[in-house]
């Protein structure tokens, strides 16, 4: 069945949308399940919003019954993806793989892909990917929708609306090439494993206090069957490119010594401390996420298996050279996954956490495979990936920079919406922003 919204979405930018449900070929057994691993249902809170642009020659020709068909055999290797949530007695949520499916959207934009991108404006890109959120009728609400808007000069936008309870952003990477592969013909060989190994923690004698959690989540709500971070001021989001060049000079005016850093690591450190130059107080703790070997594999798993860990500082930010906040990104992270595994499993699953945004939180997606989405033998010109649910205290993405920039990096920021134009400010000091 197909929805049409009459409406059209912020200034008639994005019109025409069309609602619809794509499920796999094959029936999945009545009775399969998946348990989602502990560190997934720790960031049952957060989203991921991923969008590809594509030039005209990707989906040029096609009717949306001829996009939709290798779907059904792309589902097929994912039944969580397409299943539904219940709880269990003691209330600890699972995936009941049940065949219902995603959400495939269709919308047109009267802009060209040129004249979008021009824009520059991550606010606007929302328009071109699903903002939805879990619940609050649970067992009803899809955990992936897929978006195709097309622009008036044939570019097409597809935009990825992710469940993180499913998996981390490089997961989310692999499930969308997985589409290409999908497409272009290949086998996806066997459906994922369900199976997997749980934290396993003996309940200590009476509750745990709330100090005991570790430094990189943060307690909210109860938020019961509507999974949504509330936050008390209005988070927004802006993306900037850092070209090579720049990030170049970045470098070596970091590396006075001879030391050498990562990109992400000297994009963080700069950052961190613009943003306590804002604040005008010292943020000393924040979590840096990064990708693990394993969230790292390219056999189209799914996975809460990135790093998880935390930077302590134990100097004054504000008064630091950038040099030293670089090195301890790059030397002084502390894996915090077992401690946030036992922190959940000491209630059974039941707690709500936020982990991005919880502390100040830098997001290192250099390595993900964004761009190896191959669609019809094209792949995207640029891409976007945000997070949503983010706490106050805001999150940094770092991404592979546009196509044919090598070398250079996009960063994704999403803070309190009045620190946005400061931001940028102190970056055009740093060099960072024109």
């Amino acid at each position: 069945m197909v929805v049409s919204s009459p409406a059209m979405a912020a200034d008639g930018l994005v019109y025409n949308i069309k609602i619809s449900s794509v499920g796999p070929a094959n029936v999945t057994g009545s009775d399969l399940i998946y348990e989602p691993e502990t560190m997934g249902l720790a960031m049952k809170l957060h989203y991921i919003r991923g969008i590809y642009y594509f030039g005209s020659q990707a989906f040029e020709g096609l009717s949306t019954l001829v996009i939709k068909e290798p779907m059904f055999t792309w589902l097929n290797k994912y039944p969580q993806v397409c299943g539904r949530f219940r709880r269990t007695e003691t209330g600890r949520a699972y995936l009941k793989c049940n065949d219902c499916g995603v959400r495939f959207v269709e919308a047109k934009c009267d802009k060209t892909l040129d004249e979008w991108l021009e824009m520059k404006d991550a606010t606007l890109e929302k328009l071109l990917v699903r903002d939805q959120a879990l619940g609050p009728e649970l067992g009803f609400s899809p955990l992936v929708y897929i978006q195709l808007t097309k622009f008036k000069c044939g570019g097409t936008a597809v935009g990825l609306s992710w469940s993180h309870v499913l998996g981390d952003a490089f997961s989310a990477a692999e499930f969308m090439n997985m589409l290409g592969r999908a497409v272009a013909g290949y086998d996806l060989g066997q459906p994922t494993s369900l199976a997997h190994s749980r934290t396993k923690v003996t309940t200590p004698n009476g509750p745990e206090k709330v100090g005991d959690d570790p430094l990189s989540i943060k307690r909210v709500g109860p938020v019961g069957d509507h999974w949504v971070n509330v936050t008390k001021c209005k988070m927004e989001a802006f993306s900037f490119n850092v070209t090579p060049t720049q990030l170049s000079h970045l470098q070596s005016k970091l590396s006075p010594n001879g030391t050498q850093f990562g990109a992400f690591e000297a994009l963080s450190a700069v950052i961190w401390q613009c943003i306590a130059k804002i604040r005008e107080w010292d943020s000393n703790v924040v979590t840096i996420c990064k990708g693990s070997e394993e969230s790292k594999t390219c056999d189209g798993t799914l996975s809460n298996s990135q790093v998880v860990s935390v930077v302590n500082a134990n100097f004054q930010i504000l008064d630091s050279n950038p040099s030293e906040l670089a090195l301890l990104v790059q030397n002084g992270a502390l894996d915090e996954r077992e401690k946030i595994e036992e922190a959940m499993e000491r209630d059974g699953g039941l707690p709500d956490f936020i982990v991005y945004g919880a502390k100040l939180t830098f997001v290192n997606l250099e390595d993900a495979r964004f761009y190896a989405f191959e669609y019809r033998g094209q792949r995207p010109v640029n891409i976007s990936y945000r997070i949503e649910g983010v706490g106050e205290e805001g999150t940094i993405l770092v991404l592979p920079g546009p196509k044919g920039d090598d070398g250079g990096r996009s960063v994704m920021a999403i803070l309190p919406e009045n620190e946005i134009e400061e931001l940028k400010l102190e970056l055009k000091r740093e060099g960072l922003m024109a």
